[in-house]
């Protein structure tokens, strides 16, 4: 066949092919092995069990997801902003935050050396570092490596006494001044559990792991301090959180929220979000209730879940948290392919937004606008009116002590910065619902 010189070839993007192999915990239970391939702009992973771990008395399903068979199986997105990774998987990977860092490293890399590709989904993926790495699945390269991990097995998680250099070199990064040194100590530092606020992951003063929540440069109240004042009001309204209090650094107010996915041995726990465990795709909406019917075939002690999970509704409505998307629920291996509430973290007030949930409370109801349509859905979490009625007005009495817990040594808010979060905590809900 004659060929037409005028007709320019196609230029397509190399294939590439990226393999892992994947294992559980401190123990390295080997679970399987993970493929990706880049084909263009075709996207897509696979993953197959090992034998062993098929066998293994103590399987359970590593990502609802994920069938329990031998083989290779196939994980295409289903649309452009989805993953296109198994969601367990996808749950470690690093946050807007953590993507901002290592796209930005890559290309300061790439104007030094030309023959370096742009980074695709296994690139990101693997540049978590292994020791901080969300939940208990863990990534081995081909060469054995663990991704990401430094040179002799050793960690890249930084101690207490370097926030105040993490903090410098977020805030350049955050105002476009960064240099390659200050990338180079953030790399490996982001964590998954989170947004686009500059943060990292860090050993507290005693050994354990931690999140360090910084404030950012374009804040217009002390966001920080906003956290932990939210999360310590859940605890007084009989809510488990992630433990959290502020520390200074540099000046400047450091929200330090201790990890729940280790043990004080430093085992690590299996952990899967609720768009998870709901196998969600991201630009789904979704309901409370039905993670509700989810909950109660996969968690073990579905009532207790389900009553905890009914609070936390209320109290988020009661400080405007609306920022209560499907990555902000969180659940933890117990056992027996069973699995339990994680406690409650990124609870923070929104004094500029309308209480309006993210989140439908059901698929009749729509979203969270008032405690009427909590006490409505109330039989749906096995509560009955006068046990949910109790929960409002205990929480309610927890968060009408939000001025003396915010000016608490703490918190730390100033008198003068409460105006900042009135809104936040004091409307005619919060006054209806005591």
């Amino acid at each position: 066949m004659a060929t037409n010189p005028s007709v320019k070839p196609v230029n397509r993007q190399a294939s590439t092919r990226t393999q892992m192999d994947v294992f559980l915990g401190k123990a390295e239970k080997p679970l399987g092995r993970l493929i990706f391939v880049k084909d263009g702009q075709r996207e897509f992973s696979q993953f197959a069990y090992s034998e062993d771990w098929l066998a293994d008395a103590q399987f359970f399903d590593v990502s609802p997801d994920l069938t329990r068979q031998s083989g290779y199986q196939l994980r295409k997105p289903p649309t452009k902003n989805d993953t296109c990774f198994f969601l367990a998987l996808a749950d470690t990977e690093p946050d807007a935050w953590g993507r901002r860092v290592i796209a930005r490293a890559h290309a300061k890399a790439r104007a030094k050396d030309v023959s370096l590709g742009p980074l695709t989904e296994a690139d990101y993926l693997a540049c978590v570092d292994d020791f901080s790495r969300v939940g208990a699945l863990r990534l081995r390269d081909e060469r054995g490596d663990y991704q990401r991990s430094v040179a002799d097995g050793a960690r890249s998680t930084p101690v207490f006494l370097e926030l105040g250099k993490i903090l410098l070199a977020s805030r350049a990064l955050e105002s476009n001044q960064e240099t390659a040194e200050d990338l180079a100590y953030l790399q490996g530092k982001g964590t998954s559990l989170g947004g686009m606020r500059p943060k990292c992951t860090i050993l507290d003063s005693d050994g354990a792991l931690s999140l360090g929540k910084f404030p950012s440069l374009n804040d217009e109240r002390s966001v920080t301090r906003g956290e932990v004042l939210a999360l310590r009001l859940a605890q007084l309204a009989s809510i488990e959180t992630a433990h959290a209090r502020v520390v200074m650094v540099q000046g400047k107010p450091v929200a330090m929220i201790r990890r729940f996915d280790r043990t004080p041995e430093h085992h690590r726990i299996p952990y899967i979000s609720g768009a998870t465990l709901l196998q969600a795709n991201r630009d789904d909406e979704h309901s409370y209730t039905e993670i509700i019917d989810v909950m109660r075939m996969k968690c073990e002690n579905f009532v207790q879940d389900a009553r905890q999970l009914w609070r936390r509704l209320v109290f988020n409505h009661l400080i405007t948290n609306v920022d209560d998307h499907l990555q902000n629920i969180g659940f933890l291996y117990c056992g027996n392919n069973q699995w339990r509430l994680a406690p409650a973290f990124d609870l923070n007030p929104f004094p500029d937004k309308d209480r309006e949930s993210k989140t439908w409370l059901s698929e009749d109801s729509g979203p969270i606008t008032s405690i009427q349509q909590l006490l409505d859905q109330a039989a749906r979490f096995e509560l009955s009116q006068p046990q949910a009625q109790s929960i409002v007005e205990e929480v309610a009495a927890a968060v009408e002590r939000w001025k003396d817990v915010a000016t608490s040594a703490e918190v730390g808010l100033q008198t003068q910065e409460l105006n900042d979060f009135r809104p936040a905590f004091e409307s005619h809900n919060t006054s209806a619902a005591s």
